[in-house]
């Protein structure tokens, strides 16, 4: 089990997606679990700031991973889920304990269905959703460089890109319920100066050391 955390626009994604090809095995991006759920509560009108009110809309709906697409009831909804109000209110949705609690249920699932073994991304993997993982990994990368490659991905202004970082990282990290932060047996890497290649070699090299 590979498990690799941290903040947004970090490279989680592309390295996590890189490692599990490299290693043969399944890739889960715990991240658009929330983002899906945001989805339905705004549909829904849910209230935000209603722990109870979202966890209790997201329950009645199926969310998968299929192939690398996110689907709710069976509706692909992959490019929907990375809208701009979705990635502006995530944050808020995923701090409530209620629904992080049934978030967890659903990831480790997943995982139990594809072999027990994959290679999970997310923001609290090593510390709460697979806290016995063999390899735990938080990736980082300055503030200044995680925006300017977010702003040259979604072709934004690097100004707002970098406050919105700035934003979710705090809320991220101040959240009652299962912080940002690494695994006090995670291995740090500050991919500031360092290739996407470079990241994966090292992760992969940490593996198989730990296989």
């Amino acid at each position: 089990m590979v498990a690799i955390d941290g903040p947004g626009a970090s490279g989680k994604s592309t390295v996590s997606r890189l490692v599990a090809a490299r290693l043969d095995l399944p890739h889960l991006d715990t991240g658009a679990y929330y983002r899906a759920a945001t989805l339905i509560c705004l549909r829904r009108r849910v209230d935000l700031d209603d722990g109870t009110a979202i966890a209790a809309a997201v329950a009645g709906h199926v969310i998968e991973l299929v192939a690398g697409r996110l689907l709710i009831d069976g509706v692909d909804e992959s490019l929907n889920i990375r809208g701009v109000q979705i990635t502006t209110e995530v944050s808020r949705v995923a701090a409530h304990a209620a629904l992080r609690l049934q978030m967890v249920g659903r990831q480790r699932e997943w995982v139990h269905g594809h072999g027990g073994s994959a290679v999970v991304e997310g923001r609290d993997i090593g510390t709460v959703v697979f806290p016995n993982a063999n390899v735990k990994v938080f990736l980082t990368a300055r503030p200044e460089v995680r925006a300017a490659r977010r702003a040259a991905e979604i072709a934004s202004d690097h100004r707002a890109v970098h406050a919105d970082l700035v934003r979710r990282d705090r809320y991220d990290s101040n959240r009652a319920s299962s912080p940002l932060q690494p695994a006090t047996d995670a291995v740090v890497i500050d991919a500031s100066e360092l290739s996407v290649e470079e990241v994966v070699d090292r992760i992969v090299a940490m593996s198989r050391l730990r296989a």
